[in-house]
């Protein structure tokens, strides 16, 4: 062991390792996991905006929500790493200003891409405005930002208000109603696996610091070097990988054409991702099964995919909503009994 091991102490190993040269390699390489698969997630929703494959499911859903939950938690870790021991204003100002800049970037893109679903406040907006609520937590102990953490997954369950439905008060997350967005990723919940992290750092870092410099330089995993070096330019791939799957997409579209998809299927999956954020209370596939049959007996379910009935106005739509919803509760309170 070195001298220089020897007389370093844990907490100033976190210091040395998220400033000098001596980054911490699995963080990075973690980092650069989850750029991968935020890749691969973005890549498939381009291949479903051309129209190659059929809209996501809950599955995908779900994996978008384990990468974001990732990024959090490790720019929490990673918050630790770069304030502690020792608040440095400098570098915490130069590190927010450009994640808060890049969201900035993404906002003003995603507006003139998609106006009615652009990200207003998405994962960098959530790891920045998570940043500043971070440093409350940097001198308490792990276990307040193990409760905070807690309590603001929770917040979104009991706290819902129709206060917060106003459009400038999205980005806590307790709106009634869901907003439009590509990448919705508000305070609340969101701001809970940043809050694990950084009290896991906390709790953690220290130990593997003091056994990484008691094993330094015996253990090299080779196969991490391009995942660390990924996640040492997180912020840079994050904005410019999409860009430019779009843009493959977008060529390959231009020799092979995607087919054209079912007008039905389509009507069925937007009819039931709208039902299901409207928390109806109903059973979505059992109404928009109706709602489709009953277009159809009509003849109006191809005028609607024209664009030549307004569903807001429409008595007959009306109708045949409100008699689906009749029968989608009847069926559930049959099947209670």
């Amino acid at each position: 062991m070195s001298e220089h091991s020897a007389t370093t102490t844990p907490k100033a190993q976190m210091r040395t390792e998220a400033t000098g040269t001596n980054r911490m390699v699995l963080l990075d390489a973690l980092r650069g996991l989850a750029l991968v698969a935020m890749a691969l997630y973005h890549f498939v929703w381009d291949l479903e905006f051309f129209g190659y494959v059929a809209a996501g499911t809950g599955g995908w859903r779900m994996f978008a929500r384990l990468i974001a939950s990732s990024f959090l938690f490790l720019a929490g870790y990673s918050l630790v790493l770069g304030q502690l021991p020792k608040l440095r204003p400098r570098a915490f100002a130069i590190r927010f200003a450009k994640i808060a800049g890049a969201a900035a970037l993404i906002s003003i893109g995603t507006w003139f891409a998609f106006p009615q679903s652009f990200i207003f406040f998405g994962i960098l907006h959530a790891i920045a405005a998570a940043s500043l609520v971070g440093l409350l937590f940097l001198k308490m102990p792990a276990a307040v930002s193990f409760l905070a953490a807690a309590a603001a997954f929770a917040a979104p369950l009991y706290l819902r208000s129709s206060f917060f439905d106003m459009p400038a008060l999205w980005w806590v997350g307790l709106s009634e109603t869901i907003p439009r967005s590509n990448d919705y990723v508000p305070l609340l919940p969101w701001i809970a696996p940043f809050l694990l992290g950084l009290g896991t750092a906390k709790l953690l870092h220290p130990l593997f610091s003091a056994r990484r410099s008691r094993s330094a330089g015996t253990h090299k995993h080779p196969w991490m070097t391009p995942l660390a070096f990924g996640g040492r330019h997180s912020l840079l791939i994050y904005l410019i990988h999409q860009p430019l799957l779009i843009a493959a997409v977008y060529l390959f579209s231009l020799a092979v054409p995607a087919p054209a998809p079912d007008p039905a299927r389509v009507y069925l999956l937007n009819c039931e991702r709208a039902c299901s954020n409207e928390n109806s209370g109903i059973s979505c596939s059992t109404f928009c099964g109706c709602t489709l049959a009953g277009l159809k007996e009509q003849n109006l379910f191809d005028d609607l995919n024209l664009g030549k009935i307004d569903v807001n106005t429409d008595e007959r739509i009306a109708r045949i909503a409100g008699q689906c919803t009749m029968d989608a509760q009847s069926g559930e309170a049959q099947s209670g009994d």
